[in-house]
């Protein structure tokens, strides 16, 4: 079977990702958001226990399970499961995705992430804040400027040395076309791509620059999802 190659689009954050799982959604659209509005909050929410064990997936067991993890409540994330390790696992949305992306209102979107002690500290309040102004009835241009503030008044703090996260999970969902996409790190950083040989033709390491955040995020795909079985589609 012929595989289709991957295609960066700069997108920020858990978009750039969620475009690489759907390459041509957006074109497939012939130009039209399938998704112009934020749905009822019911559909963005999960049964409590079943998305535990869906953030707990991000990362090998011997990680996440003594990860702290939150769930999404309705004005934000909430800590449901104490951790001793100094990770937090959570599912992102879709609104965590660029304020361009066509699925940042996609209610079905599921991004299981475990972030280490670093970006625990100085990458998770990014995404808790963008959620409680969604929630809170902000719209994306009003998120992407209250953060933007945040971080040009030094209120938000940008990554520091190491953060990074697992995206291992296997029932990660990132977009429509029902691509799972691969098990992949990411790495949060105040560097230019370029400084990696990110998206380079032939490159294994793909990188995006944030602007709201002021950040660049570094995404390297690896063999395995987090129970071990290797990744069929690694290597294209």
């Amino acid at each position: 079977m012929k595989r289709k190659r991957l295609t960066v689009i700069p997108f920020t954050k858990l978009a750039l990702v969620m475009a690489l799982a759907a390459t041509f959604q957006a074109q497939a659209q012939d130009g039209k958001t399938p998704y112009p509005n934020m749905a009822p909050l019911e559909q963005y929410l999960m049964e409590r226990n079943a998305e535990i064990a869906l953030a707990r997936s991000a990362a090998p067991a011997n990680i996440s399970k003594d990860a702290e993890v939150m769930v999404l409540g309705r004005h934000g994330y909430e800590v449901a499961a104490k951790g001793t390790n100094g990770f937090v696992c959570v599912v992102e949305r879709g609104w965590d995705a660029g304020i361009d992306d066509p699925g940042f209102w996609n209610p079905k979107v599921r991004g299981p992430n475990c972030l280490n002690p670093p970006a625990a500290r100085s990458y998770l309040p990014q995404i808790t804040r963008r959620t409680e102004l969604i929630l809170a009835g902000r719209s994306k241009t009003q998120m992407a400027a209250e953060i933007r503030a945040l971080v040009d008044k030094k209120q938000m703090p940008l990554p520091e040395p190491g953060a990074m996260c697992y995206m291992l999970s296997k029932e990660q969902y990132l977009g429509d076309d029902g691509v799972h996409w691969h098990p992949h790190l990411m790495f949060f950083v105040p560097l230019e791509p370029g400084e990696w040989g990110a998206n380079l033709d032939g490159a294994a390491v793909f990188a995006t620059k944030d602007p709201i955040a002021q950040l660049t995020i570094f995404i390297v795909p690896v063999p395995r999802w987090s129970d071990g079985t290797a990744d069929a589609g690694h290597g294209h």
